[in-house]
């Protein structure tokens, strides 16, 4: 019944991990529980005024603090704070315009979209926009002695760049400013500085990400200079997981870019960036999140014996040697000689944070091959010479809008097509989608800090069932290993959904996974292979997802059961278990408040009792031509009352279709029952 493109993934609006704001600590701690009376607004934004400037840095500081309160947020805005804020961010002081720009970037973090474009409404980027040159323009100012040592500027350009990103993903208005004032060479530039300041080139990389994305004004603008720089990215070796997380963007960004391109490297380009999202895939979490956590308990424990042993050296020298002075003191105490400077943040979290990269690389990689799988932008056609449309009847998606499809295959160019399969992605795809290890569970599950881990790779398990149904909807069964290959895959699925004491209730992980269930199973069931559920296993399946919120997930169960149905109308001795199925379609269609819902699970009756015997006699058994009749003119009405106001129009010219189909069943099943 028509196309559908699976929804393109947007990043978390906040991370709490590690706060840029370096003098956010100098906060008073009581202001964690603040009451609705107790927001301090009034007297910190008054203290931005202060001809101190570290004053107004710790106004900056503890502003950027409170703010992660929700709550409070209304009371900052209220009292004009985005105009008062504004000209903090060209204070005289590079500290102030620091915690100035980490302010407003929490405040656009946790205040969402609304907060946003009131931001861009108050001209908040137009000191932004000359921070932002202005930082640029100092990064050469300051001598950088040592590889990943950063300057003042750079600590100040990447708040910058972070409040931007935040900016132009919730602001159509923003993105505008950022196309007509030029910013993408300002934060290319900040992408350049990846060699010493991975952290500045990380931020730089999330937003060109999301600038790139459907803003083909950008993309008119782009210069062989800027496609350089991204290419340069993507060659890069170090192995760690921030700079993994650095070339997946990369990768990402080129791929937004692609009308871009000279036709001369589209291929090898594409080539690029699909081996760059494989060998992201290749990393093993299940290992290294456990290695990063004992990476970090041994640092600690080192640490602990270097300083003790620090304090014993400096407590002799002052008994012994008095008259002299060491000659590298840092607060009263010799200084370590192996000072490390890869790391710009707290080095008891240097773990964590690259777990935190690994996770948030493997989740984007999933994301962007989606978005190739689903791009349906006209300017792919510049990538292409001929195309490969797949005739096998793939599986179907819950469309975000709540619209029930049965989804005829997505175009995939013959380029992507082979570079996915080149690299192995559909078997890298299929395994991310396994439990996460036990192992890594349990050591985020014993460190307070690590358990925010354990949400991170949940969420990866479910990109890559999202991204398994978007392959299963583009390639055909060939090319994802034949009948053996699905077979395998569907039993995976299986386990997932019912390999635990009952079915999982995450609706994230339940909306992706059913999805994919969904596609996989039409496609075994277009090509006749042999289904792997139970009778038992698909009640428990549909009375799991008739309890769940999510209109997706409801529609992909119901359609699960068309798809097994239909399959099962062709064998014998099937009956019974076909007036299960047809039970449960008419209570889903009798009695489920959507109306979308409601048409898929009439599609589904329609074709698990089209034909054979065996429906026939199920048909009969449970009544299904007076069930009908009695349902047809309700059904009718409730579109008329409701349909105009809560569904679009792709959704009511479904839901038509339906209902001249449940007119023509009726009609079939009555010639039936003359017979």
């Amino acid at each position: 019944m028509g196309k559908s493109k699976t929804t393109k993934f947007k990043r978390p609006q906040f991370n709490a991990v590690g706060l840029p704001v370096n003098a956010v600590k100098e906060a008073d701690a009581e202001e964690e529980d603040l009451g609705d009376d107790e927001c301090p607004a009034e007297e910190l934004l008054e203290k931005l005024q202060s001809p101190s400037a570290d004053t107004r840095e710790f106004a900056c500081a503890s502003i950027s603090r409170v703010v992660q309160q929700s709550k409070t947020i209304p009371g900052f805005l209220q009292r004009d704070a985005v105009r008062r804020l504004g000209p903090m961010l060209l204070d005289s002081s590079l500290a102030v315009r620091e915690t100035a720009a980490g302010a407003l970037r929490n405040l656009s973090a946790c205040g969402g979209q609304e907060v946003c474009e009131d931001m861009v409404k108050h001209d908040v980027m137009t000191p932004l926009t000359a921070l932002l040159r202005e930082s640029c323009a100092g990064f050469g100012s300051a001598a950088v002695p040592m590889k990943d040592q950063k300057n003042a500027e750079e600590d100040v350009a990447n708040e910058a760049v972070n409040l931007l990103w935040n900016l132009c993903e919730s602001s159509s208005q923003s993105l505008s400013v950022f196309n007509k004032a030029g910013l993408l060479d300002v934060v290319v530039q900040c992408l350049e500085r990846h060699p010493h300041n991975v952290e500045l080139a990380i931020s730089a990389a999330h937003c060109l990400h999301t600038v790139t994305e459907d803003n083909p004004e950008l993309l008119r603008s782009t210069n062989a200079a800027v496609l350089g720089v991204m290419e340069s990215v993507l060659l890069t070796s170090q192995p760690t997981m921030a700079h993994t997380l650095l070339r997946t963007l990369a990768a990402g960004t080129l791929w937004n870019m692609k009308a871009s391109l000279p036709a001369a490297r589209q291929a090898q380009t594409l080539n690029a960036v699909v081996a760059t999202l494989s060998r992201c895939l290749d990393l093993d979490t299940g290992t290294l999140i456990p290695e990063l956590r004992r990476a970090e308990e041994n640092h600690r424990n080192t640490a602990a014996g270097e300083d003790a042993e620090e304090l014993a050296v400096a407590e002799m020298d002052e008994e012994e040697e008095e008259e002299e002075e060491p000659k590298r003191k840092k607060n009263g105490k010799a200084a370590r000689v192996h000072s490390d400077f890869s790391d710009l943040l707290p080095r008891d979290k240097e773990a964590l944070r690259e777990a935190t990269a690994l996770l948030t690389a493997q989740q984007t990689s999933l994301e962007i091959i989606v978005n190739m799988c689903c791009s349906d932008d006209p300017s792919d056609d510049e990538w292409e010479e001929e195309s490969s449309s797949d005739e096998s009847d793939v599986g179907p998606d819950g469309l975000c809008d709540g619209v029930s499809n049965l989804m005829s295959p997505l175009c995939l160019s013959a380029e992507v097509h082979e570079a996915l399969i080149n690299h192995s992605i559909p078997e890298k795809v299929l395994k991310k989608t396994e439990i996460p290890r036990k192992e890594a569970m349990d050591v985020c599950h014993q460190n307070p800090s690590w358990r925010c881990m354990i949400k991170k790779m949940q969420r990866v398990q479910s990109r890559a069932l999202t991204c398994l149904h978007s392959i299963l909807s583009t390639m055909d069964a060939e090319s994802l290993g034949g009948a053996a290959a699905l077979q395998g895959a569907a039993q995976h699925l299986s386990t997932l959904v019912f390999g635990a004491a009952e079915i999982p209730k995450d609706k994230e992980f339940l909306e992706a996974v059913i999805s994919a269930m969904r596609s996989l199973l039409q496609m075994i069931a277009s090509k006749n292979i042999s289904q792997c559920m139970t009778p038992q296993q698909l009640m428990s399946l549909s009375e799991a997802a008739t309890r769940c919120d999510v209109v997706s997930v409801r529609v992909n169960a119901v359609a699960i059961l068309g798809i097994t149905g239909s399959t099962l109308a062709k064998e014998k001795g099937t009956a019974e278990t076909l007036q299960m199925i047809g039970n449960a379609l008419l209570q889903v269609a009798t009695r489920d408040a959507d109306l979308v819902v409601n048409g898929e699970a009439l599609d589904a009756l329609f074709d698990v009792f089209a034909d054979g015997d065996e429906a026939e006699t199920a048909a009969q058994n449970i009544q299904l031509l007076p069930a009908l009749k009695a349902l047809q003119p309700v059904f009718k009405a409730k579109i008329r009352k409701e349909g105009r106001g809560k569904y679009n129009p792709p959704q009511l010219c479904v839901l038509d279709n339906v209902k001249v189909n449940l007119r023509r069943f009726i009609g079939y099943l009555e010639k039936v029952v003359k017979k």
